[in-house]
């Protein structure tokens, strides 16, 4: 497990770096960074001044190990919409990224597998086709459009909930459930399709066959076996919203990752760019690896060499 785990280190330092100097080279290839930086407005000595102060006087390899020596002080340089450190307003950020993409796996993750499980014991029935045509639905509906529906019913209609910010539980409810749906459909459909197959294999009957409980078989045995498949797909989710739910964020006046990177984009801010990629890289991958650690806890039969 620990030469497993070293290995996974390494190679996701080596993607994080890897993805980091693509996205400095696309960015200096997309056209001069003074230049995109500056309104069209921008006087001839405003633009050489920006070049000056961001170093695109120099060689580009000069630029790049300048990059490199500020990747590893963790310094993206001052944002220059905000004047502040860019890496530091990328964190100041992140814990309401992470707070929204907790409350909606936490509403997600057991709705999905509570449906999943009720529509593989009744193969076939109306449930099953109820949660069927449910997940569907969850997958297809446009969240902007949830979220909107969402806002003009609990909060223009009923009061009951704030239309946008951040603050207590109330604020977060509403994106989370625009959020939930798709990894709610998602996850209930595998669950169903990966738990109907491990009902019909022979551990299943041995396990009747001792005498254990219906209940004891389902949720201690099938759908243990059938838990890979599932953490697979929920940590893809995980990433998605990790990434940045930037529609819902917009529309609900979320102060996350993914509205900071519009922001930047807007402000036409690459050291903010650059800085957010790299946050985002990192929790991505940070996340694969805590989902393979899992499998080895989950099925014994996982072993690392």
């Amino acid at each position: 497990m620990i030469a497993y785990l070293a290995r996974r280190l390494v190679g996701s330092v080596l993607v994080i770096l890897g993805l980091i100097v693509i996205v400095f080279f696309v960015l200096n290839m997309l056209g001069d960074p003074a230049r995109l930086m500056l309104s069209p407005e921008a006087s001839q000595e405003q633009y050489q001044a920006l070049r000056s102060q961001l170093g695109l006087d120099d060689p580009l390899y000069v630029q790049f190990g300048r990059f490199l020596a500020g990747l590893a002080r963790g310094d993206f340089g001052l944002s220059l919409w905000q004047n502040v450190p860019a890496l530091q307003l990328v964190l100041d950020r992140l814990p309401n990224t992470l707070y929204l993409t907790a409350a909606t796996m936490v509403i997600a993750v057991p709705l999905a597998v509570g449906l999943g499980v009720a529509a593989a014991l009744r193969p076939g029935s109306s449930v099953d086709r109820a949660i069927t045509v449910v997940s569907l639905g969850g997958i297809s509906v446009a969240n902007f459009w949830l979220g909107l529906m969402l806002i003009l019913f609990f909060s223009v209609q009923l009061k009951w909930l704030p239309t946008s910010g951040i603050g207590g539980v109330s604020f977060v409810i509403l994106p989370a459930l625009a959020l939930a749906l798709r990894p709610m459909g998602r996850i209930g459909q595998l669950t169903r399709s990966t738990l109907l197959e491990e009902m019909n294999k022979l551990y299943v009957n041995t396990a009747r066959s001792k005498g254990l409980s219906e209940q004891t078989v389902i949720w201690g045995h099938a759908l243990r076996n059938a838990a890979l498949p599932i953490i697979t797909l929920t940590g893809d989710e995980l990433a998605g919203l990790l990434n940045g739910a930037v529609v819902i964020e917009t529309i609900f006046a979320w102060p996350g990752l993914g509205s900071l990177l519009i922001e930047g984009i807007d402000h036409r801010d690459l050291p903010l760019v650059q800085a957010s990629l790299f946050v985002v890289a990192v929790t991505v991958v940070l996340l694969n690896l805590l989902v393979d650690l899992s499998y080895a806890l989950l099925d014994p039969r996982v072993r690392y060499r």
